[in-house]
């Protein structure tokens, strides 16, 4: 895999981390300010949903 790719995966990986955990600790914000709807359920399956891609882009980014 050219070095470009391997730069271009790290960062996606970087960016679904980071989003996955904003997404998580929006949800628990959500719980905490006691907002009912869909903010509450949606943030955190999106961050976990995030953090699993993360795992899987970088294992993906080793595997090359």
């Amino acid at each position: 895999m050219p070095p470009i790719f391997k730069a271009l995966a790290t960062i996606a990986v970087w960016a679904l981390f980071v989003y996955g955990w904003l997404g998580i600790l929006g949800g628990l914000g959500c719980c905490f300010m006691r907002i009912s709807g869909p903010c509450a359920l949606l943030h955190p399956c999106i961050g976990v949903a995030s953090l699993i891609l993360s795992v899987v882009a970088m294992k993906l980014r080793q595997t090359m």
